[in-house]
């Protein structure tokens, strides 16, 4: 059950890039390490991105590469500088003695760091996904131990990452698990049929509204009046001229259209 404290939103392109270093781990290794990098603020920590850690552990000791871990994200601040380390993952489902090591690392590395397990064994059947925050316990003075409290997680993505999304959720259903891409001119399809979708969500809420049989929202309303704004005006005759033209650049000319 996940206590008081930041909601830890997770992109899928994170999971996949963990997912595949497990897969590509070395030979006789029982999981695999990483640095989570993103963003954060008072209420959220929002995991964009990530890389594996080289490491080594028996049941006796554990070593991390720490100067690869530094490297890494000294490169990694060139291209996203805005990415800053948040934390750290694990595959698998304990956290072991070695963790409490690991994340006394992470700590100096960036304040009150989340820890990630992925449990790419799949011991429920799933890949559960859990995020913990550590904190100190035991009497002033004498020893202290460190606790982990699990965290809300939450999976967002943006909207180039859900076409990836998609297509994964498409493999499920195919017997070889594959799917290709999709051209262009289907995802514009699929893409208005969702609209189409919205608004009948939409115009349903809004008659059910003016007939009584629900409540108004005023908070509804009011995204609903942002929405009407925000579409631009044209005429419905320019509007079909000018979707006509973008359909038939990407059926016979798609190198054209950029």
């Amino acid at each position: 059950m996940a206590v008081h404290g930041p909601v830890v939103k997770i992109h899928p392109v994170v999971l996949a890039s963990i997912v595949d270093s497990y897969e590509r781990r070395n030979e006789g290794a029982s999981r695999v390490i990483g640095t989570l990098l993103g963003t954060t603020d008072k209420h959220s920590v929002e995991v964009t991105n990530c890389f594996s850690v080289p490491h080594n552990e028996s049941e006796d000791e554990v070593a991390v590469d720490m100067e690869f871990a530094k490297n890494m994200y000294e490169l990694h601040k060139k291209v996203s500088p805005s990415e800053v380390i948040i934390g750290w993952y694990a595959t698998g489902y304990d956290i072991t003695e070695h963790s409490v090591l690991i994340h006394e690392y992470y700590s100096r590395e960036a304040p009150n760091p989340i820890h990630l397990t992925v449990d790419t064994a799949l011991q429920s059947n799933k890949m559960n996904i859990r995020a913990y925050v550590s904190s100190q316990m035991g009497v002033p003075g004498k020893t202290v131990g460190v606790m982990f409290t699990p965290l809300t997680v939450k999976y967002i993505y943006y909207d180039t990452e859900r076409i990836g999304v998609d297509l994964l959720q498409r493999t499920r259903e195919s017997p070889s698990r594959t799917n290709g891409l999709t051209t262009d001119l289907a995802q514009v399809a699929s893409a208005a049929g969702r609209v189409q979708e919205m608004l009948s969500t939409v115009l349903s809420y809004i008659e059910d509204v003016l007939s009584g049989k629900v409540m108004a929202d005023n908070s509804v309303g009011r995204y609903l009046m942002d929405l009407v704004n925000k579409v631009p005006k044209i005429t419905a005759e320019d509007f079909e001229s000018m979707l006509n033209s973008n359909i038939n650049c990407m059926v016979h000319s798609p190198w054209i259209c950029v």
